[in-house]
């Protein structure tokens, strides 16, 4: 490293004010301060100091996302082969999911970054490391069949429209990769729901085998609420062959739904990276020790999801509303979401009562919506997104109601 720190102090001067390349000093400040700590330090007031600085609580968020990377990459392979009727070893199922996965990761890299260097050279403000981390979560919530292009339009829309229009890194209201995946499902709602594209292959037209379903778990349960208000209309009419067939057609749905086992590990459909809640907590408790992700909107988030799931079986009325509180918690992106996408410490609360009342109000309404509006049977992504955009407001309520507890006993 030590020749590679000559070079670059060789050409520094080249970039400082006054040298030929001065437009470029955020860019290459960028690139100086990645590889190596930067030496510029504090010289007025007094600061108080740790070992964490924003690279370093970037990379440990991308430490903690490294299993659920490597296992979508496996789960991937496994899927095509399972549904092409074909059988492969390990490096062959990590391998293919490998070579369609890195593609995504690239392109989110290469777009994001270009346009926080652009917007930073317009400025003439640093490059922040925020994307590091958008960086990669935004292809893990996508399908694995996503179009490059798409990939490249939805990650331009998130860091334009979802950062850099609110003043960059640390001034967005809303989660960048939440905002990508919000995009691309209003956007292009063929290429984000359905059966196919979920598997690789599939969407370009591939064979399905006849005991393979493409399906996410969610989206097999989502279809018997259309299924139980048939079921209901027939029953009125009298039409009992119907009333037969429907109630077939709800007792299979149900049957696809995954086994704990595989719900847990991660061996179903899904998005690249939400479908392993092993390798979710395994990041999750990085998260905790480490100090970066924060345990009050992950906890309250769990318990918000757990009450609105108890409460649908209570007044269940169709099949979905009966499945257990708890194993809501294991399917779709509710763990994703809970650990990486509603900590993110620039759109979640800030106040520690906040963290609590936001957390549970993402796995209140997640379940909610994923149950009542079967079109949506992903509700944390809409969930997270609307509690970004009152997660001001929580914080301003809490911190008025400290201060009016603080004048009654200053009265006092």
């Amino acid at each position: 490293m030590k020749p590679l720190r000559k070079y670059l102090d060789k050409i520094k001067p080249h970039f400082e004010k006054g040298g030929k390349l001065e437009k470029f000093h955020s860019t290459f400040e960028a690139f100086e301060s990645f590889m190596f700590v930067p030496n510029t330090v504090t010289k007025k007031g007094t600061h108080i100091r740790d070992a964490n600085d924003m690279k370093r609580t970037m990379a440990i968020v991308v430490f903690a996302l490294v299993p659920t990377v490597l296992f979508g990459m496996w789960n991937i392979g496994f899927h095509h082969y399972a549904a092409t009727g074909q059988e492969g070893t390990l490096f062959e199922l990590f391998w293919l999911g490998f070579l369609r996965v890195l593609p995504i990761i690239v392109v989110s890299y290469a777009v994001g970054l270009g346009i926080e260097f652009a917007f930073a050279q317009f400025r003439g403000h640093e490059v922040n490391e925020g994307f590091l981390v958008s960086g990669i979560l935004i292809p893990l919530v996508l399908p694995v069949d996503v179009p490059l292009w798409m990939v490249a339009l939805a990650t331009a829309f998130a860091v334009i429209i979802g950062k850099e229009v609110f003043g960059g890194t640390g001034m967005n209201i809303l989660n960048p990769a939440l905002t990508a995946r919000a995009f691309l499902f209003f956007a292009y709602p063929s290429y984000m729901s359905g059966n196919k594209v979920w598997t690789h292959g599939m969407i370009k037209g591939g064979t399905i085998i006849d005991s393979y379903s493409g399906a996410t778990p969610l989206a097999n349960a989502a279809t018997t609420v259309d299924l139980a208000s048939k079921l209901k209309k027939a029953e009125i009419a009298g039409n009992m062959d119907l009333v037969s067939q429907l109630k077939e057609q709800i007792d299979a749905a149900l049957t696809k739904l995954p086994s704990i086992s595989d719900a847990f590990f991660g061996n179903i459909p899904g998005s690249i990276g939400e479908t392993s809640t092993l390798a979710i907590l395994i990041g999750a408790i990085i998260l905790l020790i480490t100090g970066i992700g924060s345990a009050r909107i992950m906890f309250s988030t769990i318990i918000g999801g757990l009450v609105m799931g108890l409460l649908l079986n209570i007044f269940a009325v169709n099949p979905f509303m009966e499945i257990p509180a708890w194993q809501h918690l294991l399917l779709g992106g509710f763990a994703f979401g809970a650990v990486f996408m509603a900590t993110d410490p620039v759109s979640a609360a800030q106040t520690r009562k906040g963290k609590v009342i936001y957390g549970f109000l993402i796995g209140f309404l997640a379940i909610l919506i994923r149950v009542i509006n079967p079109a949506y049977p992903e509700g944390v992504m809409l969930a997270i997104l609307l509690m970004n955009v009152f997660a001001p407001l929580i914080d301003h309520y809490v911190i008025e109601g400290n201060i009016k507890k603080r004048l009654k006993r200053a009265k006092v």
